[in-house]
């Protein structure tokens, strides 16, 4: 048997299950979705309440096949009231969908697949690490605590801490403190909230150090409202769809961008560059994709 395998197996499963039709000899079934088994489970009133403040409902009542890694209602007592009161607030609805897709991997995953997996992409777009131990088994920062709650359409792992995504790219590049140009640009080219919520994306960005280059004349007039499109394109040019790490990066001759063109990359004596601009720190994990850092502006060609 699998020794991995092990940690799962010896968890109790400490919910009730509703009653289930007929079962195959792997993988139990019921005619109940995911939030049907939730609410009957009786300990996810919180939980519930979130799916439905995020207007994830249909979601996750729909086809699939989902795996939610499931808090339960004494895990959300963990963040405190007053979070909780502000996570569903309808002014935080974006972000509290993004806390609970972070819960949700698309596909059906048992308990037996899961322990088999090192990590787990989320809907989110973020990753989870799967370690398993002598002490059972945990999801990014959770520890599983039941498993194998099973529905129509997927299955439920229950979790005893609610998991938190890693800031979004825009928080992410301003909590590093050294992309203050390049935050200031995205904001003037429309482009914030799109790197805020939407990807994954892979941002080459450029410091504030490499914006000067450019040199202030020429940083100002592209800040200027009828240069908005240029702007745009430029900043789209440092940007690729999906979570590109740097192990990827180094196996491509080159990318496709978001503003279409295709930038190049070469690797010469360990040194990384991105067309004219080098590499010079990478990985930068945030919770909708990842930063490399570059040191200078790349213009699309």
């Amino acid at each position: 048997m699998n020794a991995r395998l092990l940690p799962f197996l010896s968890l109790t499963l400490c919910l009730p299950l509703v009653a289930q039709t007929p079962a195959d000899a792997s993988h139990g079934k019921t005619d109940k979705d995911l939030v049907a088994t939730a609410i009957a489970a009786g300990k996810f009133q919180t939980l519930v309440a979130a799916v439905k403040a995020a207007d994830l409902v249909g979601t996750l009542q729909g086809k699939g096949p989902f795996t939610v890694f499931a808090p339960s209602d004494e895990a959300f007592a963990k963040l405190g009231k007053d979070t909780l009161a502000d996570l569903l607030k309808p002014e935080n609805k974006a972000r509290l969908a993004a806390i609970l897709t972070y819960h949700v991997v698309a596909a059906d995953l048992p308990a037996a697949k899961v322990v088999a997996m090192k990590e787990l992409k989320t809907v989110q777009g973020g990753t989870l690490a799967v370690v398993a131990g002598k002490d059972g088994v945990t999801v990014g920062t959770a520890k599983v605590v039941a498993t194998d709650v099973v529905a129509s359409n997927g299955t439920i792992h229950v979790i005893d801490s609610v998991l938190l995504p890693p800031a979004n790219l825009v928080a992410t590049a301003a909590k590093a403190g050294k992309f203050q140009t390049l935050l200031t640009a995205a904001t003037a080219a429309g482009l914030a909230d799109t790197l805020a919520n939407g990807g994954p994306f892979t941002v080459f960005a450029p410091t504030d150090e490499a914006f000067a280059k450019l040199g202030k004349d020429t940083l100002a007039e592209l800040l200027l409202p009828a240069n908005k499109d240029k702007l745009a394109a430029i900043l789209k040019y440092h940007v690729v769809a999906g979570t590109v790490k740097a192990a990827d990066v180094v196996t491509r001759k080159s990318v496709v961008t978001l503003q279409g063109g295709e930038a190049k990359i070469a690797v010469r004596d360990g040194k990384v560059t991105i067309d004219a601009a080098n590499v010079v720190a990478t990985d930068v994990v945030a919770g909708n994709g990842v930063i490399h850092v570059i040191d200078a502006v790349i213009l699309p060609h």
